[in-house]
């Protein structure tokens, strides 16, 4: 392999590593092996409390992000019916609470067509997106109020996994720029309730699928075993 000339590295981000963690670990481990430093970055942020596919690409080939972060990506989500957390994830305690009495999968699976397609979505507050230059997390998380203007985004389909109230596991393929925690708020609301991610893994990034993926604490051992080219 030649991470001078490029190479992409599809890796399993772990729980609670950033992406931009993944990355410099990655550089690091790279360094070690080439005892030169390589240029890396990666393709689709994920959040820290998300796992699954995070495409990192080496030397020349960081000029490929861009048409790697427009493929079609695949998520497996869990999510909570019948309560709310600020950050519509597991990164805050719930706040609050809604009935649930009223929701059976048969009113789920209608509801959820109404996300099908191309939608506005305006992204969480606790995101990466900017305003005036600044991730509107950290304005988030200084309880400033965060207003986000919509996107477009498209999801071409979302399928029930399984459904055990209050916990309903969806897959959903969908385009760049998605926030599946903002799916999660939208979808408690259209059922007249709350709802938040409690668990999510990317499955898919256009042809790299999660089976593809190299484990984080194994990848030294990878290393060991793959010929460098220079």
């Amino acid at each position: 392999m030649d991470f001078f000339t490029g190479e992409i590295i599809p890796v399993n981000k772990p729980y609670k590593w950033t992406s931009f963690g993944v990355v410099a670990r990655v550089r690091w481990l790279l360094s070690q092996k080439l005892q030169e430093k390589v240029k890396i970055g990666h393709a689709g942020t994920l959040d820290p409390l998300a796992t699954g596919v995070l495409l990192l690409c080496t030397g020349k080939a960081t000029k490929q992000i861009e048409e790697l972060q427009i493929q079609k990506k695949e998520y497996v989500a869990t999510l909570k019916l019948g309560a709310t957390t600020e950050s519509y994830d597991m990164e805050y305690p719930e706040n609050h609470t809604y009935p649930i009495e009223h929701i059976d999968r048969k009113l789920v699976e209608s509801v959820l067509q109404q996300f099908i397609g191309e939608i506005e979505q305006i992204p969480p507050a606790h995101s990466a997106c900017k305003i005036e230059g600044m991730h509107a997390y950290h304005l988030a998380r200084k309880g400033e109020d965060v207003k986000l203007n919509p996107k477009k985004i498209i999801i071409e389909s979302i399928d029930i996994l399984a459904y055990d109230k209050p916990f309903l596991t969806l897959r959903i393929v969908c385009s760049k720029g998605t926030y599946i925690r903002a799916l999660a708020r939208d979808l408690g609301i259209a059922l007249n309730s709350g709802a938040y991610l409690i668990n999510l893994e990317r499955t898919r990034i256009g042809n790299y699928t999660i089976d593809n993926c190299l484990e984080l604490e194994t990848l030294p051992q990878w290393l060991e075993t793959i010929q460098i080219d220079k």
